[in-house]
């Protein structure tokens, strides 16, 4: 049996390659497969396989299970280096491997932890409750802890949380309580229960899914969002223009004229809309270098008594932002004139920067050995953390660009009890027909559901959608077309628990429950 085997002779190949599968099977819990299942199924084998080895061997394996949950999760990344960068195909997939294999340390770290304070070899047994505490409290702790680093560590890169495999799954609506990461908490607790019942400990499994039945139950009745009975009618604007072509500059007046023609038939009488969104970057220059086409466009939106929130670039003084701006009305519907002006106080200049893509570290070192280091615009400063809404028809929108979607605290920071709408505006174009794009957009319905309020997402060549608060995508269009999505949405209101209380109380209860097995470690230790 298992138990009678000494623990370092479990780690072999087989044990690595076997954690490396499981790792890689993970992938196919998030967009665009959505087999949630398949995350605490993993984790509960792995678990099981991870049982008996010591410390050193536990970060190993752990370590080739995350480097199987991202080689295969994000390979989609190795596409900007190789189709956009300039980088052969092996030095691409190579960079990508060495991302991955630096993400995997965070769960390995977790598995090392888990086996360091509270180790079970067949000569040093644990009491029955100290068991079941390890695989119901304290790993659910450790791997919510280590997701939460990596989510802050070095700029951060909070992708493939557990969380997100509940965004489409039935436990989607705890998240309006919990958040994403809570969600992650559950998901371990499952797996810790699943693995406890193949040692036939069933009843932790049946209570575990019995209070997870219970509050999933009660979600619903816990949120307290309800509609207002006003709604908004939007276009979003994807413009589909070739990665290839969107920063050459013979291609800028015809990039900015494709915008205007596909808005134009939605500012007639029968078809009038009132918000127009065009996506990160639409008009691929400094805003003092397109200041006529800015100007007309004010205009024509102010006449039609629309706006028009559009990605540019921005400057202030010597720095260039990366930045959202609203055109025409921005205090109500119908104005007697357009509020934009240039270095106006209605725009939303992107904090959370794409390393590599929208600034270098050790820019000196690195720009000088590859195109992939030396990208277009790859020289933004940051926004602040926290910014106003931007203001459009006197509705307040919380924005957040592209990659800064991902993180939670940050758009619950700029969603205040007033805001109207959440809306992000991406280019996944640099990862082409992967699944990158389809697993931000995932990522993008969880903070609809955190929330508590509509959401719209205009892209350039796809996912354009709009999620309503409890993160059901309601309309979207295809991917890699030109296209406009016009829909009227309801607008919310309140506050979800989620958003009063954020991450916090979660991450000190996991703190506490890790401060707690360090505690019974030290006493075990000293009662040898």
């Amino acid at each position: 049996m298992l138990a009678k085997l000494h623990p370092h002779s479990q780690l072999n190949f087989f044990s690595l390659l076997s954690a490396f599968a499981l790792g890689a099977s993970t992938a196919l819990s998030f967009a665009p497969y959505g087999i949630w299942p398949i995350m605490p199924i993993a984790l509960a084998f792995a678990l099981w396989q991870s049982q008996f080895l010591a410390p050193k061997y536990a970060f190993k394996y752990w370590l080739s299970f995350g480097f199987g949950t991202f080689a295969i999760g994000i390979s989609w990344v190795h596409v900007s280096m190789d189709t956009f960068g300039g980088m052969p195909l092996p030095v691409s997939i190579g960079l990508m491997a060495l991302l991955a294999l630096y993400l995997a340390i965070y769960p390995a770290l977790a598995g090392y932890l888990l086996n360091k304070l509270l180790p079970l070899t067949a000569t040093n047994p644990i009491p029955a409750k100290i068991y079941l505490f390890k695989y119901l409290a304290l790993f659910p702790s450790l791997w919510i802890l280590t997701e939460w680093l990596r989510g802050w560590v070095m700029t951060g890169f909070p992708w493939l949380w557990a969380g997100y495999t509940q965004t489409n799954g039935p436990l989607s609506e705890l998240a309006s309580i919990v958040g994403a990461m809570g969600l992650s908490f559950v998901i371990a607790a499952v797996a810790g229960a699943l693995m406890l019942a193949s040692l036939k400990k069933v009843i932790p499994l049946i209570m575990t899914l019995s209070i997870l039945t219970a509050f999933t139950f009660a979600a619903p009745y816990m949120n307290p969002i309800s509609p207002t009975g006003k709604t908004i009618k939007v276009a979003l604007v994807q413009g589909n223009i070739a990665q290839s072509m969107k920063w050459e500059p013979d291609a800028l007046w015809p990039t900015m004229l494709k915008f205007m023609d596909l808005t134009r038939d939605h500012f007639d009488d029968q078809n009038s809309v009132d918000l127009v969104v065009w996506p990160e970057a639409a008009i691929p220059a400094p805003e003092s270098m397109v200041e006529e086409f800015l100007y007309n466009a004010n205009q024509v939106a102010n006449l039609n008594n629309t706006a028009i929130i559009t990605g540019i670039i921005s400057r202030h003084q010597h720095d260039f932002y990366n930045s959202l701006i609203v055109l025409g009305n921005h205090h109500s519907k119908q104005q007697d004139s357009a509020d934009y002006q240039i270095g106006g106080q209605n725009e939303f200049r992107k904090h959370h920067l794409l390393p590599i893509g929208e600034f270098v570290p050790f820019e000196q070192l690195l720009r000088p050995i590859a195109p992939f280091f030396n990208l277009p615009m790859s020289s933004f400063q940051r926004g602040d953390f926290v910014q106003p809404n931007l203001s459009a028809l006197g509705y307040k929108i919380s924005a957040a660009i592209c990659y800064e979607i991902v993180f939670p605290e940050q758009v619950r920071a700029n969603t205040h009890t007033d805001t109207d709408l959440l809306l992000t505006v991406s280019n996944d174009a640099w990862f082409g027909s992967s699944n990158g794009p389809l697993q931000h957009m995932e990522i993008a319905q969880m903070r609809a559901i955190e929330m508590g309020k509509p959401l719209l997402r205009a892209t350039n060549n796809g996912v354009t959608a709009i999620v309503n608060p409890y993160g059901k995508i309601e309309q979207v269009l295809p991917q890699f077309e030109t296209a406009v999505l016009v829909s009227e949405v309801q607008l919310y209101q309140g506050d979800t628990w989620f958003k009063r209380i954020g991450q916090t109380p979660l991450l000190l209860l996991a703190a506490f429950l890790l401060l707690l097995s360090i505690t019974i470690h030290h006493r075990r230790q000293h009662a040898k």
